[in-house]
């Protein structure tokens, strides 16, 4: 008896827009479980705020939402504390090899991070660069510029060039435990100067 390979179907990859980022979220979720379990930050996804209008019951154990809209924009993904500092940032990919397109980011999410700042809080971005595979922490003053020109005529930004996180945010290194240690960039470049 002759026990020939059986044929596997090819997959082959989508470019679906709507995903973007879940791998992202995915991964910096995994590290803040890491941070809660060992007991070195509280931070976590921030629900996305929404209005049920119907559900349909199938079954009394099966109840199931069918229609429901978005409170409010939401304003961030992720906020929490960590060595009694405030933080709250946004996660973001961008396919491109030159830059992070300003569209990625809402003028709502912009003005509660200015909030944050403005009080003390540490704001960021968390970019993954797909086509590098590199992640990068973003400080927001240096978002908040780029967002600012984007308004003026004469210097109008549509995006963050890719050199701009190289030489302005700080590269966050992919690891296993914790998948990104995002609260080593804050250690070594926020809090140290705190000290």
């Amino acid at each position: 008896m002759i026990n020939y390979p059986i044929a596997r179907k090819k997959h082959e990859k989508t470019n679906n827009r709507a995903n973007l980022g879940m791998t992202l979220e995915s991964d910096i979720e995994s590290t803040n479980t890491y941070y809660l379990v060992n007991d070195i930050a509280v931070i976590h996804k921030k629900p996305t705020p929404i209005q049920v209008v119907n559900v349909s019951y199938p079954a009394r154990n099966k109840a199931k939402i069918t229609e429901a809209y978005y409170k409010t924009p939401s304003t961030t993904d992720f906020n929490g504390i960590y060595k009694g500092h405030y933080i709250d940032f946004d996660a973001k990919e961008t396919n491109s090899k030159t830059s992070m397109p300003l569209k990625n980011v809402h003028l709502h999410q912009i003005e509660h991070l200015k909030q944050v700042d403005k009080h003390g809080g540490i704001a960021f971005l968390i970019v993954h660069f797909k086509q590098y595979d590199e992640y990068f922490l973003l400080p927001s003053k240096v978002l908040f510029a780029y967002w600012d020109l984007q308004n003026d005529e004469k210097k109008g930004r549509k995006s963050i060039p890719y050199e701009t996180f190289k030489n302005e945010a700080y590269l966050i290194k992919f690891g296993f435990k914790p998948r990104l240690d995002y609260l080593k960039v804050i250690d070594t470049y926020y809090l140290a100067k705190l000290k």
